[in-house]
């Protein structure tokens, strides 16, 4: 039986995996959806974009679902403080996400131009909002969510939902939204040809170009936002109990783990240089590995996030000692053990089926394909 500190450890890295998956999987088609309306400029070339990704986009919806039960299962604490804190910021992305599935299955059902327009518009509705409200949720992370619990342990978020669309917050969600959208138009970028992989190219390089930007920007405010460290000893091998240590918040806390680990500027550094890369390879028509060095960006900017905080999972701005971290707010050992044995056999099996049916239905979509199959295409 692995130790309870390691498994800690170990769901913490398994977690960000999970959140890099989807960003990578599930983020491409999100892009792509973003792209949709500006990268078509006719109901075939628009059909050719949905193509690209209508074959494969539920089965990455895995991602999304397993990220979402793993938090659910190895850090039930943080779990249920987001979905108070962040109630209506959640409820939104469910909101944009259901335009998804009835857009790929009704939109080109009949032939009339306002009935695929406005769906055209739900599937840039429901690729562009989930990207950016996830990375206003990193960013209010950064800042400390205004959260405390009582003597029961029942958690109270005690800000607003406006105060969730604070500066720094929004720009974390730029540099969210510009990640995807980048890693969309790389993918379409490979999978076209002709005027949508001109202007797929375009979108991607302007994603890449405010991506690094922002990303830089965002750096430089980190490092005067007031962090969070622990000031107190921790037993990393206790059961979960959050309010048995002491925090402190202070300015440039949130530097403290490079100073200590200097190898950890690599995520940062690959963040910007996987977005730079791409842009190069873009433009030499190189998109598949592009699309190899946007995915490399995408674990540079989230593994950044995650080093940066660690190892705080979600810090309280009213309450700081109330802060959840690795140590404190995870299931129990027993329930850390069996998820561990069973995502060594499941994880593989995702990215086997997720590989063969990339593999099976490889290559460029075109709008021949798109006639020749009028009835059988999104």
């Amino acid at each position: 039986m692995i130790d309870y500190p390691t498994l800690k450890i170990i769901w913490w890295v398994l977690v960000g995996v999970l959140l890099i998956g989807f960003a990578i999987m599930d983020g491409h088609d999100m892009g792509v959806g973003t792209l949709l309306p500006f990268v078509g400029k006719t109901d075939l070339e628009r059909r050719v974009v949905l193509n690209t990704v209508g074959p494969h986009w539920e089965g990455n919806q895995v991602w999304f679902i397993t990220g979402g039960g793993a938090i659910f299962a190895a850090w039930p604490l943080v779990y249920a403080t987001a979905f108070s804190g962040f109630y209506w910021a959640l409820l939104a992305v469910l909101w944009a996400l259901f335009l998804r599935p009835v857009g790929f299955d009704y939109r080109s059902k009949i032939h009339n131009p306002t009935w695929r327009s406005v769906w055209d518009w739900g599937l840039f509705v429901g690729g562009a909002v989930p990207p950016f409200i996830f990375g206003v949720a990193f960013g209010n992370l950064l800042e400390g969510v205004p959260f405390q619990f009582d003597n029961y342990m029942a958690s109270t978020y005690t800000g607003t939902f406006w105060q969730l669309l604070n500066p720094f917050a929004l720009l974390a969600g730029v540099v969210s939204s510009a990640m995807i959208t980048m890693q969309g138009g790389t993918y379409l970028a490979h999978r076209t040809e002709g005027a949508v992989q001109q202007r797929a190219i375009k979108g991607a390089i302007g994603a890449a170009v405010i991506m690094i930007v922002a990303f830089i920007a965002a750096g430089v405010w980190l490092q005067v936002i007031p962090g969070y460290r622990i000031s107190s000893l921790i037993d990393t091998a206790a059961l979960s109990d959050p309010m048995s240590k002491t925090v402190v918040h202070e300015s440039g806390a949130w530097m403290n783990n490079y100073r200590l680990q200097p190898l950890l500027w690599i995520l940062p550094l690959l963040a910007i240089a996987g977005a730079l890369l791409t842009t190069v390879l873009l433009l030499a028509r190189r998109a598949l590995i592009g699309f190899v060095t946007s995915s490399l960006a995408l674990l540079g900017v989230i593994g950044t996030a995650g080093a940066s905080m660690f190892p705080f999972l979600m810090p309280s701005s009213s309450m700081p000692n109330a802060s959840l971290t690795v140590w404190d707010s995870v299931s129990s050992h027993l329930t850390l053990g069996i998820m561990f044995w069973a995502t060594l056999i499941f994880m593989p099996l995702i990215i086997f089926y997720t590989s063969w049916a990339y593999r099976v239905m490889r290559g460029k979509v075109t709008i021949e394909q798109i006639k020749a199959n009028e009835h059988s295409a999104y």
